[in-house]
């Protein structure tokens, strides 16, 4: 059978290229997906129908060829399976409700893949259309990132934004935040469980909100939930590779490699190419061309590529943006850098 290329190198393996994918590379910055989102009463509704998400998700590979496709969710699906109310507000993106009592949610987590059965029709769908040398990837958000929109639907007072609330809600009540993390923890690794079960070859652990953590509160909030979270998902027999971004938080992503038994570390746009270079002596990376820098194009564009090449192309690397990417980055730009690595 053929290996994908993104698989092998999660496995170490290099080759003439690295393989390429685009975070959210299904999206807004698509026509074709403009149209296609038009046609569903809301987002979750969207996410949750199995047949438009397997054509969003199919939709970027038809016009580009990654080298994987990402299946078409979000990461508010689980705050959902654990009973709080989620809905997306025009121009203003996601709202929670009030987060439900502890115990609750515990009783509900073990169900969270079954809940959410919807994403695993998707990813059957897109690996059926999907030609083999292409791979499939499944995701979660990481806990603390999901807890950081869970809580702020119950402390809209502590301060502006998510990261500011529920960062400030961690020192002051951890007994609490910890036991929605612990929660978090369970519902993510069934979802995850399930995706793999569906058809997904490899699974992704966004942590978008680890920026600005002081080691301590890292450790606390970041390392030991995704510890116990890929711990998990093994002991559920779960063996696709496992990929996790600790996003904004270059200063530890070595310890992040070295202490978090995840395949690959994804790197985010400020990580130096020197640190990433120490990562990747530690395990395969991911990243991390700089959106704004997509949007931007031009030769600015190309000489990034190249630095990025000759930086990390020698060791197992697969090429993505350091972000995800904008509504309005031109589509001319995209096919730029894929002919400048070669993928197209």
């Amino acid at each position: 059978m053929t290996t994908p290329a993104l698989i092998k190198a999660l496995r170490g393996e290099t080759s003439d290229r690295p393989p390429v994918w685009f975070m959210r590379q299904a999206g807004r910055y698509l026509p074709e997906y403009r149209r296609l989102r038009a046609q569903a009463p809301d987002f979750i509704a969207f996410c949750l129908n199995p047949e438009m998400a397997a054509e969003a998700t199919l939709q970027p590979m038809r016009r580009f060829g990654f080298d994987a496709a990402i299946v078409f969710a979000d990461i508010l699906l689980i705050p959902r399976a654990l009973g709080q109310d989620v809905w997306f507000e025009t121009g203003e993106g996601p709202r929670l409700g009030e987060l439900p009592v502890v115990g609750r949610m515990r009783e509900l987590a073990p169900e969270a893949g079954e809940h959410l059965h919807p994403v695993g029709q998707t990813l059957a769908l897109v690996r059926n259309a999907l030609e083999p040398e292409r791979a499939l990837i499944g995701f979660c958000g990481a806990p603390w990132t999901v807890a950081t929109y869970m809580l702020d639907g119950e402390h809209r007072t502590i301060g502006k934004g998510e990261r500011a609330q529920a960062r400030t809600y961690a020192y002051a009540e951890p007994q609490k935040v910890d036991a929605v993390l612990e929660v978090l923890v369970e519902a993510s690794a069934r979802y995850l469980k399930m995706q793999a079960d569906s058809g997904a070859q490899v699974l992704k652990i966004f942590e978008s909100w680890a920026e600005g953590l002081p080691d301590d509160l890292f450790e606390r909030l970041v390392l030991r939930p995704h510890q116990a979270l890929v711990r998990r998902v093994r002991d559920l027999g779960v063996t696709v590779p496992l990929i996790g971004f600790p996003r904004g938080s270059a200063a530890l992503a070595e310890r992040y490699a070295a202490e978090v038994a995840v395949d690959a570390v994804a790197l985010d746009t400020a990580c130096p190419l020197e640190v990433g270079k120490r990562v990747q002596a530690i395990k395969p990376i991911q990243g991390a061309l700089d959106p704004l820098l997509l949007r931007a194009g031009g030769e600015a564009l190309d000489r990034r590529v190249d630095q990025l090449m000759e930086a990390w192309g020698q060791g197992p690397w697969v090429f993505n943006l350091g972000h995800g990417i904008l509504p309005d980055v031109p589509i001319d730009h995209v096919e730029r850098v894929l002919k400048r690595i070669g993928a197209q």
